[in-house]
């Protein structure tokens, strides 16, 4: 028997900002992301990187889900748009995240679909926030 050996990845962000100026977001693993404060400033702001987050995540699981399904070579393209609806009242929250997925190559309607549902299934971040996840916030 094979035995597969999974390489995690160490996960989490920290983010710092001053008396002035922008935030900055690091990555565990060295990345790092300016955030735009200003409804005009090109950029990401923390809602940009979040819906980045879930199409990424979605894209990749899209991948992941071809493999899967034995279907990878047939594959051209997986591209996600998310955006969502902020809540009217409080507490601030988006209230519905509005994603199209779609899924390019030499496939079926059905193996398309197949895909979509699967790399739904598949994401990380989708079935986080679809779920309540706990949160453990330490003052230091």
């Amino acid at each position: 028997m094979v035995e597969l050996k999974v390489k995690t990845r160490p996960i989490g962000a920290t983010a710092v900002v001053g008396r002035l100026g922008h935030p900055q977001v690091t990555s565990e693993t060295n990345g790092q992301v300016d955030v735009v404060t200003g409804a005009s400033e090109q950029g990401f702001n923390p809602l940009d990187l979040m819906f980045s987050s879930l199409a990424a995540c979605l894209v990749l699981s899209g991948r992941i889900a071809a493999s899967k399904l034995g279907i990878l070579d047939r594959l051209a393209e997986v591209r996600a748009h998310v955006t969502g609806e902020k809540a009217e009242g409080g507490p601030s929250r988006i209230t519905r995240f509005i994603v199209k997925l779609t899924v390019e190559g030499d496939l079926s309607p059905l193996e398309k679909t197949e895909i979509a549902h699967m790399a739904e299934d598949i994401c990380t971040v989708s079935n986080t926030l679809k779920g309540s996840p706990e949160f453990s916030v330490e003052i230091g």
